[in-house]
C-alpha cells in the first residue's frame, strides 16, 4: 500500500529519520511511536504528499508518491492533521461533505450518494445529532469526531491519523481506534496513526514503528517492538509491561532519584 525506501527526513540541521526502508501492506494498522520532537508529524506529512522528502522515495500502490494527480491521490489516501483552524461558519455536514470532492468529476453539487455517504460517517462517530451545528460552536472532542467522519466519508484504502485520539474523552478515545482497527481488519483499508497513548497504540495496531529523533528507528509487528527495553529507550523514560489477561498493559515507572 504504502513504501518507503531509504527516506531522509531532516529539521534544519537535525537528522530526523534516515535510510527509511519501511513497507506498509492493506489490512494492516500501524502507529508511530515517539518523543515530541522525534519527527513524528514531519513523517506524517511527508507521506500525505505535503512535504518533499529530503532524501529517498515514497510510493502508494507501487506508484511514486510524486507522479499521483492530486485528484487520483485524495482517492487513495485521506490525511487528518493534528490541528486545524476553522475560519468559516460551516456546518458539520457541510464539513463532511468536502470530502467527498474527488468524486465529483465535472458535478459541482454533490449528489445524494454524497449525503447518504456523510451522514453515515458522523453516524459512526457519534456525532449524527451535530449535523446542522456550526464547526465552530463544537467542542474540541467534538470537532476531532467531525473531521475524522470527514476522512471516513472520504472512503480512501489508505488513512494517515496524526493523533486520532486528541481531545477525544476516554469512550471515544477507544471507540475510534476499535473502528480504525475494524475497518483494517475487515476492510482491508490501512491506517497509519501517530499516538502516545502506548496502551491504545497496542490494542489498535497490528504494528508500530519507533522514532528515536536522531536518525534511528525501528518498525515490525507490535509484539516484537513494542518491549519495554526497547520503548524505554525511544521514550526516553522508563515502561513497565504488565500482562492483563489477553492485553498488555504499559506503564510508566517512577525513575531512580
Amino acid at each position: 500500500m504504502i513504501e518507503a525506501r531509504q527516506l531522509l527526513l531532516t529539521a534544519g540541521s537535525r537528522t530526523l529519520v534516515a535510510n527509511l526502508d519501511w513497507q506498509v501492506h492493506s489490512g494492516e494498522s500501524w502507529c508511530i511511536i515517539g518523543r515530541n520532537g522525534a519527527g513524528k508529524s514531519t513523517l506524517m506529512r511527508t507521506l500525505a504528499g505535503l512535504r518533499e522528502p529530503d532524501g529517498g522515495s515514497i510510493a502508494i500502490g507501487g506508484r511514486a508518491l510524486k507522479d499521483w494527480p492530486l485528484e487520483e491521490l485524495a482517492r487513495q489516501r485521506a490525511f487528518l492533521p493534528q490541528a486545524r483552524s476553522d475560519a468559516f461558519a460551516y456546518r458539520a455536514i457541510e464539513t463532511v461533505l468536502a470530502a467527498r470532492h474527488p468524486y465529483h468529476a465535472n458535478r459541482y453539487w454533490e449528489g445524494s450518494d454524497d449525503y447518504t455517504i456523510a451522514h453515515a460517517a458522523l453516524a459512526s462517530m457519534e456525532v449524527a445529532d451535530l449535523a446542522e451545528r456550526d464547526v465552530r460552536t463544537l467542542s474540541g472532542g467534538e470537532r476531532q469526531r467531525v473531521a475524522i467522519a470527514a476522512m471516513l466519508a472520504q472512503d480512501t484504502p489508505l488513512l494517515l491519523l496524526d493523533e486520532p485520539a486528541n481531545a477525544l474523552d476516554l469512550a471515544h478515545q477507544h471507540s475510534v481506534m476499535r473502528l480504525l482497527a475494524k475497518l483494517c481488519r475487515e476492510q482491508g483499508k490501512t491506517a497509519v496513526m501517530i499516538g502516545h497513548d502506548l496502551n491504545l497504540a497496542h490494542q489498535a495496531s497490528s504494528h508500530a514503528l519507533l522514532m528515536m529523533g536522531d536518525g534511528e528507528w525501528l518498525a515490525g509487528p507490535v509484539d516484537e517492538v513494542m518491549q519495554a527495553p526497547v520503548l524505554s529507550r525511544y521514550l526516553g523514560h522508563p515502561i513497565e509491561v504488565l500482562p492483563h489477561g489477553a492485553r498488555r498493559i504499559f506503564i510508566p515507572t517512577e525513575e531512580s532519584a
